[in-house]
């Protein structure tokens, strides 16, 4: 696991590489190495996880095939082992060491021998001219952001964003519509981030450009699902039995490997089948104090049924403010999901007792059908009913007729031209092939997971040099999952009925018969007056700082003030909390800090703020 960072058709400064690597360190603490000649540079920051003495990147230095690379590939040694039959030369067992070879070998589609989370970078200069190729893994669970100017057909590229600003010149327009989209979709949607020059590279993208020419962009075929899944039992025992295979690959390293265990089914499951292997650790956070949605006592009862040595992590919420500006840091663009500053600390501790690798549930409910909305829209739809406002709003983290009051009549106007949703997306979502609760999987996997999900668990497990794995991205578990028809996902105001059977006997009956809750921060019982959370809230949303942009309405903002105060309700707190995590970007990356008698000076990015931090 690494970070990496380059530029292509362009120039770039030691100093501008030194920083770009500077800002993404803590994905890579263990070496940092760069290799730059006439029009191209790449870079990377080591994680060591797989053969600590070796992996020295670029791979492939002393050739003409060189390559960077972030990620984990769990087939290497069966790669390893038919390239050497193959008479390459692989010079060390680091998982990364087999991607010049295996280029060489099949060119272009070598990554469809690739099983792992990956994004790489790969320079050949065999040909007249050097050429570049980008590549991303299947469902995007390792970004790549970015910033390709077609006027000088240059191109610069990191794994984090913050990163990317260290190049001069990016991030220096914020999208007029970023706020709207944050508070439609909860992030940034699809490919796009709040800049207007910077873009992440989509989910089993192959990307290729030689020295001064444009790229050619491939969207690779997504899995094709297995199908039709045989019914009942028999398709929980396939999924029972893929997934346990998939955890013992994960489990793989020459670094201590942690569970993430929550209490639910998703990643209780992952640490039953772990456990299978051999003794497991399992982390679990709460807060202190008495809250709602408390889930330490079911992880606790996983860890005991699992005889897992068991690490309970609790956070003060008087830390909530500082918490949210490291986290918000990290992200380096809004998320409003508030578990993403519990992840943050999680993590922190994984890294904090030692280990360097963790194991986590997330992607199930997309994979299976987990969602509560998912459940409505399908119902609704099957009843002849109007499914997709509500589902959309679900997904927002302030529904439209709360964003409409929210925005000021200029802002209105502006949004109206330049929706949060691309018309093409939402046309699939709405009138694709398939039943409704096929259109909202793969949706949900295709577009949201990346962004939403993803992104937030890649960023902030590495911000403590954590690799985060996930079973069930794994591409046997999603075309199990894709393969199940409706009923098998959602049936009878039962959710994941498939996942349900095949965890059936593994976990604690009170696990599995408990109400399904998201794994979240409690926020409406947080946000509320006398909490450090509140007073940060009130600051920052001030009227008058909100009337700087001209984007949003002060006098509503404070409605949604009263209205948490007097009456504590979940949207109201979700608005607010998402307004929060925006102001916090804003503060840290956006507004111009001046020396007492100087006037201010709008910074291109957060260069230096984030150097300080």
């Amino acid at each position: 696991m690494c970070r990496i960072f380059g530029y292509f058709n362009a120039a770039a400064t030691p100093h501008e590489m030194r920083a770009v690597a500077a800002l993404q360190r803590h994905g890579g603490p263990d070496a940092t190495r760069a290799v730059r000649a006439p029009g191209w540079g790449l870079g990377s920051n080591r994680l060591a996880v797989v053969d600590l003495d070796g992996g020295e990147q670029p791979y492939g230095r002393d050739g003409r095939v060189r390559v960077v690379f972030n990620g984990e590939i769990y087939n290497h040694e069966e790669l390893r082992a038919g390239l050497v039959a193959r008479g390459h030369d692989i010079p060390d067992r680091c998982d990364g060491s087999v991607l010049p070879a295996l280029y060489l070998e099949y060119g272009e589609e070598f990554t469809d021998h690739i099983d792992g989370m990956y994004a790489l970078a790969l320079i050949d200069e065999r040909g007249p001219v050097p050429r570049l190729l980008l590549a991303t893994d299947h469902i995007g669970m390792k970004p790549l952001y970015l910033r390709w100017d077609a006027a000088e057909r240059s191109l610069r590229f990191s794994s984090e964003l913050p990163a990317l600003l260290g190049f001069s010149g990016i991030g220096a327009r914020v999208r007029e519509s970023a706020l709207d989209a944050y508070l439609a979709t909860r992030t940034p949607f699809g490919t796009r981030t709040v800049y207007e020059d910077v873009d992440v590279l989509q989910p089993g993208t192959t990307w290729v450009c030689e020295l001064g020419g444009t790229p050619r962009v491939r969207r690779r075929p997504t899995d094709a699902a297995e199908g039709p899944a045989p019914d009942g039992f028999t398709a929980a025992r396939r999924v029972r039995r893929t997934l346990r295979t998939e955890v013992g690959r994960l489990l793989v390293a020459d670094v201590p490997v942690a569970l993430i265990t929550s209490g639910g089914l998703d990643s209780s499951l992952v640490t039953a089948l772990a456990a299978e292997k051999g003794p497991v650790d399992t982390f679990n956070i709460a807060y202190r104090g008495s809250w709602p949605f408390d889930e330490r006592h079911f992880a606790r009862e996983v860890a005991e049924r699992t005889g897992a040595t068991h690490h309970q992590v609790e956070i003060d919420p008087a830390d909530f403010p500082s918490l949210l500006q490291d986290t918000v840091w990290h992200l380096g663009q809004p998320n409003a999901d508030p578990i993403a500053l519990s992840t943050y600390a999680l993590f922190r501790a994984v890294r904090g007792a030692g280990f360097t690798v963790a194991l986590t549930g997330d992607a199930a409910d997309e994979v299976f059908g987990g969602y509560e909305r998912m459940r409505v829209a399908a119902e609704r739809s099957a009843a002849g009913g109007e499914w997709s406002a509500g589902y959309l709003d679900a997904l927002s983290a302030a529904p439209a007729a709360l964003r409409a009051r929210l925005y000021t009549p200029d802002y209105r106007a502006h949004v109206a031209a330049d929706p949060a949703l691309p018309a093409g997306v939402l046309a699939e979502l709405l009138h694709g092939p398939g039943t409704v609760l096929d259109r909202i999987t793969r949706f949900e996997l295709e577009q949201r997971l990346p962004a939403y999900h993803l992104r937030r668990v890649d960023h902030l497990s590495m911000a403590s040099s954590v690799e985060a794995r996930v079973p069930f991205c794994q591409p046997s578990v999603v075309a199990l999952g894709r393969a199940l028809a409706d009923h098998q996902r959602i049936q009878g105001g039962q959710v994941k009925r498939t996942l349900y059977a095949a965890a059936a006997g593994l976990l604690p009956e009170r696990v599995l018969a408990r109400p399904k809750q998201p794994f979240t921060l409690p926020v409406t019982a947080m946000l509320r007056p006398g909490t450090a959370l509140w007073e940060h809230a009130r600051d920052l949303l001030a009227v008058d700082r909100l009337a700087e942009r001209g984007q949003l309405d002060g006098a509503a903002v404070e409605a949604l003030f009263t209205a948490q105060a007097e009456r504590p309700d979940d949207g109201a707190a979700l608005a607010l909390w998402a307004l929060l995590s925006y102001e916090v970007w804003h503060e840290q990356f956006r507004r111009p800090v001046a020396l007492p008698g100087m006037a201010p000076v709008v910074p291109d990015g957060p260069r230096t703020l984030a150097v300080a931090a």
